[in-house]
């Protein structure tokens, strides 16, 4: 069976959800080959292993921490040289699509990026994206070179399919072209203790209906009562009612999880392109012609100032 490269996001070795789907998507077409460049490879091996990894490729340089994306590209060209891979895969965030380009315009194959689902093809992988704002599905294959796809968080769930996961070291050469652009400085994200935007399986998310930022802690609890991530639509966050890096929408960041609630969110077009893939919507508005309500699974017609808090309340009660 042919291999599939799958690029590790991982924080200090600690590996993330998303790519713990990409390996179970890369099951469907082939043997899943990881790639974990940085330290700690050891580590995360034993939990890309379980979910179906039969080998690692690891490699730790100090150009990877020090400059952008430019030298993990080169050492995902290397693992690509050595493996001959039957596709590339890459979760879609936005170093994740950097890397993906760049690499497919140095091996010359095609992209597709923010696919939704990945399976086996008669002529190669086939990926479901869902493009248009969300009006339209469609199928896309590669038709030139190695298939490079970056898959949206959430678009599988995790299936466990124990492997070797054996470690290999990579040997990448990191060429002077790459050092182009150096870090020269970090500042840690301030931890709220909720799961990542982009990686949530259930959203609370609060628009213009929420009136101001004294009143968002009433999305927040009920967020919190769910283990949830917050959102906020454009008009929120312009408003400085809620920081950017909260906005979902066509110019904020796309989501997809199982469970999505908008409370006092219009659905203007722009916020339904971040959010529209979602498993399951729910909406509460107290405007019931807002275009909102032609796109959700469940709506509630009412003030959020009454309906988020008894929700938040019987959450709570059914939690114990």
């Amino acid at each position: 069976m042919a291999e599939v490269l799958v690029y590790v996001d991982h924080v200090d070795g600690a590996v993330r959800k998303p790519t713990l789907e990409l390996l179970t998507l890369a099951r469907r077409i082939g043997e899943p080959v990881a790639v974990h460049l940085g330290a700690k490879a050891e580590d995360a091996a034993k939990i890309l292993g379980a979910h179906g990894a039969v080998k690692v490729l690891a490699a730790d340089a100090p150009e990877f921490a020090a400059y952008l994306v430019a030298p993990k590209v080169d050492a995902l060209q290397a693992a690509y040289d050595a493996v001959s891979p039957a596709a590339v895969l890459l979760p879609s965030s936005a170093e994740g699509k950097e890397i993906a380009a760049r690499l497919a315009l140095r091996i010359g194959s095609g992209i597709i990026t923010d696919a939704v689902d990945v399976e086996a093809g008669d002529e190669g992988p086939v990926a479901t994206q869902s493009v248009f704002a969300a009006s339209y599905t469609t199928k896309s294959r590669i038709t030139k070179g190695t298939p490079v796809i970056t898959v949206k968080p959430n678009s599988a769930a995790p299936e466990a399919a124990p492997a070797a996961g054996t470690v290999e070291q990579l040997a990448v050469t990191v060429a002077d072209s790459s050092k182009g652009t150096k870090i020269v400085s970090r500042t840690p994200r301030e931890s709220t203790g909720r799961p990542d935007l982009t990686e949530a399986a259930i959203v609370v998310s609060g628009g213009r209906g929420v009136n101001g930022a004294e009143n968002f802690p009433v999305i927040e609890a009920l967020a919190d009562s769910l283990g949830a991530a917050v959102g906020a639509s454009r008009a929120a966050v312009d408003a400085g009612w809620y920081p950017h890096t909260n906005q979902v929408g066509q110019t904020g960041k796309s989501v997809s999880p199982q469970l999505y609630i908008a409370a006092g969110i219009s659905g203007a077009i722009q916020h339904r392109a971040g959010m529209q893939t979602s498993k399951t919507i729910v909406a509460i508005n107290k405007d019931e012609e807002a275009p909102i309500f032609e796109l959700v699974d469940y709506g509630v017609v009412g003030d959020l100032f009454d309906v988020v808090p008894a929700l938040t309340d019987e959450v709570k009660t059914r939690k114990g």
